[in-house]
């Protein structure tokens, strides 16, 4: 068994942000939530996630996890960091795993590899890769494969600059961790404590250090926007290539935008520029249209989205289709061979088998029968400035171009509302509503308007 503890006190000022860095979103994700994750594979007896710039909210982004918090008052360094976690983890006889909360492609294989460091006899273990350019990083020192020491940028000589091996920021320790951070001194530039000063504290106790080499994509930690873009486009290139092994088309993957909660099914094609989020989930045959956005939709085998379309909440069944350009909001469901068409907006309306919203309508809190048309320019007017009012239409009905059904309000099976009607009353079924003035030609009127008779 071993303990961790993830350090995510930094403020991240590089980031010119308000919202603490670990908290910024990765697919969807807090970037402190993949060191979480990736803690929690490997089944840790304790997990202390150090918290100090934007304590709470970082707190509460982690809710429902299990993991312990210890608060770093000041941000003095990692080393002085880590000694926060002691009062939650004393008596615990290690080993330690130490990692960063700004770090998010570590993955559990190569923690386990800094585990098995210690538990064959080293007593520190820190990884390490080799990176073309690696500036901003701890430098390694080394004779032979034995590790001396790292060096931080802001201490290094132009000699040491130029060594490629960098510390990546994951250690695992023995039980005399925390006996060694008390012999951390921050004789350095920033008078802060490092954590990599304990590899020289562990050596002068005659204990080993060995680096585990990693490869180069799990060092990358995030401390610009730059660097956040770039650890995005390494989760996003494996997640797309990962469905597309399963048989999803993606036209132009390098377009498409979503996230690891999205589930596809094979045969899906998404065309360029689509985002999928949530827990949106797409059946088998679906095709989603260039520049649409799904968060939390279903979409049932062989529904089909068009161009430009925005569904959030909302569930298609086979042969429903929506768009271009159309709008569903959370509850609207389109049944089988539904069809929404172009700025058309649904929210929190179902619209039963085979109905027909060709373009410009507005349904709000709506139940349309089976077969029903409706007409361009329709609205349901479900608001009275107080309360939400249900409309319902029935089946096989036909509502004329910009009609306005005023809710609460029922149309019956199989009756027609006249175009450019006002309903305010129940229509019973098979009847014609018409809520209109009466139209009146006036013969040369507008001739003696314009002054020409």
């Amino acid at each position: 068994m071993h303990a961790h503890v993830i350090l995510a006190a930094g403020q991240g000022t590089r980031m010119k942000s308000r919202l603490p860095k670990v908290l910024h979103p990765l697919l969807g994700k807090p970037m402190v939530a993949y060191a979480v994750e990736a803690a929690l594979a490997l089944a840790p007896e304790r997990l202390v996630v150090v918290v100090g710039h934007g304590a709470e909210a970082v707190m509460e982004a982690l809710e429902g996890y299990p993991v312990a918090f210890a608060k770093q008052e000041e941000q003095l360094g990692t080393a002085h960091a880590l000694l926060q976690a002691e009062s939650l983890l004393g008596g615990f006889p290690g080993p330690f795993l130490v990692t960063q909360g700004d770090t998010p492609l570590l993955r559990p294989e190569t923690l386990k590899a800094l585990l098995k460091g210690v538990e064959e006899g080293a007593g520190m273990a820190l990884l390490t890769v080799e990176l073309p350019d690696p500036t901003g990083y701890g430098r390694i020192l080394r004779r032979g494969e034995e590790v001396l020491g790292n060096v931080e940028e802001k201490d290094a000589s132009p000699e040491v600059k130029a060594l490629k091996e960098v510390n990546a920021g994951a250690y695992a320790f023995d039980g005399f961790l925390f006996q060694a951070l008390k012999e951390v001194r921050n004789e350095n530039a920033a008078r802060e404590y490092y954590l990599p000063d304990l590899i020289a504290i562990y050596r002068a106790h005659g204990k080993r250090v060995v680096a585990v080499r990693g490869e180069a994509e799990e060092a990358l930690g995030v401390n610009t926007r730059e660097e956040l873009a770039r650890v995005e486009a390494v989760l996003l290139k494996a997640l797309r290539a990962h469905w597309m092994r399963r048989g999803v088309r993606m036209i132009l993957p390098e377009t498409i935008y979503l996230e690891p909660t999205v589930e596809l099914a094979p045969d899906v094609t998404l065309w360029p520029g689509v985002v999928l989020k949530g827990r949106t989930r797409i059946g088998e045959g679906c095709q989603v249209g260039a520049y649409s956005l799904l968060e939390d939709t279903i979409l049932e085998p062989g529904a089909r989205v068009h161009a430009h379309t925005v569904a959030q909440g909302a569930h298609l069944f086979p042969g429903a289709e929506a768009g271009p350009f159309a709008r569903l909001r959370p509850g609207a469901v389109l049944m089988e061979e539904a069809h929404v068409g172009n700025f058309v907006e649904v929210k929190n309306s179902r619209l039963h088998k085979g109905v027909k919203a060709g373009h410009l309508a507005y349904l709000g809190d709506a139940e349309v029968g089976a077969g029903t048309n409706i007409g361009a320019g329709v609205i349901t007017a479900n608001y009275d400035g107080k309360r939400k009012h249900r409309t319902e239409i029935g089946e096989r009905a036909f509502i004329g171009s910009d009609s306005v059904l005023v809710a609460p309000v029922k149309v019956g099976n199989r009756a027609l509302v006249g175009a450019g009607s006002v309903i305010t009353q129940d229509v019973p079924d098979g009847a014609l509503a018409v809520a209109r003035g009466r139209q009146r030609n006036l013969e040369g009127y507008a001739l003696k308007k314009l002054g020409e008779e």
